[in-house]
């Protein structure tokens, strides 16, 4: 039957079924029912959906929750929402620990001179290394061989001195946090280098 629907039935064959059919009531219904069904697909084929069909059904779906939009997101993101946390809360910390930072220090290094808030290289004096002075006054009458950073402090002031490294003044607060990382970065890397100086 299914090759005589096809038309792949050779003529022998189909004078058997032919012949079959005369006789048997059941395959003579089964055989109709098949051509119906043919007939039906065959006759639905020509249909189509319009043009504006897919877009009319994605415009009729309800709306997702911006709060179950926003959840995807996160967790589809998880090392983004993570660096974030991280830099909001260093930052946070960091920007408090700036505004409730009013002491005065200084960098411990032989010939400077501390008196109140102001920190004094002698005239015809040397210090060796970094000068950090924060919440003071610098006054350099001799030399520093070294960098000068002053954080939150009056404006160095140099007499005839000289500073053989970089010299930072840090007044506001996001340089000041850069001053931190910076720090932080040479205090952890700085470290490993030196061990590694040690070693070899």
């Amino acid at each position: 039957m299914h090759k005589y629907l096809d038309g792949d039935i050779l003529p022998e064959e189909e004078t058997e079924l032919k012949s079959h059919l005369q006789s048997c009531e059941g395959c003579k219904k089964r055989l109709r029912e098949m051509e119906k069904s043919i007939a039906l697909v065959q006759s639905t084929s020509h249909l189509a959906a319009p043009a504006n069909f897919t877009a009319n059904v994605l415009a009729n779906l309800p709306k997702e929750k911006r709060a179950v939009s926003i959840n995807r997101w996160l967790k589809a993101h998880p090392f983004i929402v993570a660096a974030a946390l991280f830099i909001i809360l260093m930052g946070g910390s960091l920007f408090s620990s700036w505004k409730n930072d009013h002491d005065f220090s200084v960098s411990n290094q032989p010939n400077l001179v501390v008196k109140n808030n102001t920190v004094t290289v002698p005239e015809g004096k040397v210090v060796n290394g970094d000068v950090t002075v924060k919440n003071g006054k610098l006054i350099i009458k001799g030399k520093i061989d070294g960098d000068v950073t002053i954080i939150n402090g009056e404006k160095y002031t140099a007499s005839a001195g000289q500073v053989t490294g970089q010299i930072h003044e840090i007044n506001e607060a996001f340089d000041w946090i850069w001053y931190q990382i910076k720090s932080a970065g040479k205090a952890v890397f700085g470290a490993d280098d030196s061990k590694d100086k040690e070693q070899s």
